[in-house]
């Protein structure tokens, strides 16, 4: 989609008019119709025509509680009618905060995104332009929306992406090309250099794949000389057949999206780069495939790590974590990044804890958290926090390594694999885990099959644009 301010609404073209509930005055002005069946519950929506005969949509935006999901009454209106809209249409933005209407691009732009992309036979949506009417000044309001629903949409693709498409190679190449776009740096790590720089457990992990494993370094530094504000590390396990200890054949299909973390790093970097914020931020995407072959690790194993620790394999299905404890002591080690967030697909466990409403998070600063739980809310990306109690260490024990990577209980999971984590943090004192299992695939009204939510753009973000320098 297109979008551009105009100053006043045409009324024989066809438009969206937002309407808070019970709050209808302002429709006498653009409506002809008396006493409508309306009353504006959130994401509700009527369709009326006026005397030229053009659409008039008005959309119901709920309560002041409902705020915080206005991109969502937006996408779904434009995901059941945008096919009916042939080149143009306007939304009446009178009545909307600067922060509803940059929402409200992200919705309509979200509406656009199509799952079909491996489809013999595709269509092509039309190209239309959306005009907001406002006699204040929302350029950027719009160029923002239409950047972060963009990138949301991109990386639901990558997301929703099939294994023997999306190899580890792949995000690399996908990376490099949005360095270009965007102008940030990106370093490949392959083979040869991952064994050469010592990250033995993302070795290990992708050892038993024909896709060798690669780490992904991304570097966006506009504030020449200054050290790294924050450091973003994402797990990018492309496909999870558990390794040895394999999984349940049931919705086996669906763990290619075991590199929703990932996708979330690669993202936000891009859209921060694009964005021109004013913050060093560095990502590194820790990527294997956990397949099955005579090669492959094995229970029982003892395997090195970048950070000097010997860990014990309990449990092949346990491969994340691995991998981001590479990443996580190579950015600490490397960069020394004043703050450093994870995130990754990491446990089920977090969704037996939270369901699918919110990210588990886990950190040592207090500070963090609550600003994290704070924009969460505000971005309809929720977290939660869980304790990272020193009772929980036990349960990585080895006899024979530094610890073990699966305690083989079966609670307490997401708790104690932040605990593995936090053991390769280097002991910093800014550290955040996220645990999006729950939150980042998932059951969607726009597919009939579980699909890629998007979820941590907006909310990771906002989250490094609070410490952007203005």
């Amino acid at each position: 989609m297109n979008y551009k301010q105009t100053q006043n609404i045409d009324q024989s073209k066809s438009l969206i008019i937002p309407c808070r509930k019970s709050d209808l005055k302002h429709l006498k002005n653009l409506v002809d119709v008396k006493n409508l069946d309306f009353i504006g519950d959130f994401s509700t929506s009527q369709l009326i025509y006026g005397k030229d005969g053009n659409k008039i949509y008005l959309l119901g935006l709920g309560e002041t509680k409902d705020a915080v999901k206005l991109d969502e009454a937006f996408r779904k209106l434009a995901f059941d009618n945008q096919k009916n809209w042939k080149t143009a249409i306007q939304v009446d933005a009178s009545n909307l905060l600067d922060s509803e209407i940059k929402n409200a691009v992200i919705g309509l732009e979200m509406a656009t995104y199509e799952i079909g992309q491996f489809k013999s036979k595709k269509e092509k949506p039309a190209a239309f332009t959306v005009a907001f009417a406002s006699s204040k000044s929302i350029k950027r309001q719009l160029e923002e929306g239409k950047l972060i629903g963009e990138t949301i949409n991109r990386i639901k693709a990558l997301v929703d992406a099939p294994a023997n498409y999306k190899t580890p190679e792949f995000l690399g190449n996908w990376a490099k090309e949005s360095s270009k776009t965007a102008n940030y740096k990106c370093t490949l790590l392959k083979q040869s250099e991952l064994k050469k720089q010592g990250f033995d457990a993302v070795i290990a992990v992708g050892q038993g794949s024909v896709n060798p494993p690669v780490v992904i370094v991304n570097e966006y530094m506009p504030k020449k000389g200054k050290g790294v504000d924050i450091g973003l590390v994402g797990k990018g396990i492309t496909f999870d057949t558990g390794g040895l200890s394999i999984k349940s054949s049931s919705n086996l299909h669906y763990m290619k999206s075991d590199m929703g973390g990932a996708a979330v790093v690669l993202g936000v970097v891009e859209l921060v780069a694009k964005l021109k914020l004013n913050v060093n931020i560095v990502g590194v995407v820790a990527s294997a495939e956990n397949a099955v072959d005579s090669n492959s690790y094995r229970p029982g194993d003892v395997i090195n790590s970048y950070s000097g620790k010997t860990i014990e394999i309990i449990d092949t299905d346990a491969e994340g974590r691995l991998v981001l404890a590479d990443g996580l002591s190579y950015i600490i080690k490397k960069f020394q990044p004043k703050q450093v967030i994870d995130l990754a697909t990491l446990t089920g466990s977090v969704v037996q804890t939270l369901g699918y409403a919110a990210a588990g998070m886990f950190s040592n600063n207090a500070e963090m958290s609550n600003h994290m739980s704070k924009i969460g809310f505000e971005t309809n990306e929720r977290v939660w926090s869980l304790p990272l109690f020193a009772d929980y260490e036990s349960d990585l024990h080895s006899d024979i390594a530094d610890l073990r990577n699966f305690s083989g209980k079966p609670i307490a999971g997401a708790i104690t694999a932040a605990k593995f984590l936090e053991a390769f943090t280097e002991e910093h004192k800014a550290w955040m885990h996220l645990d999006i299992a729950g939150v980042s695939f998932g059951d969607s009204p726009y597919a009939k099959m579980k699909s890629a939510t998007g979820y941590g753009i907006k909310l990771i973000t906002n989250y490094i644009k609070s410490k952007a320098i203005k």
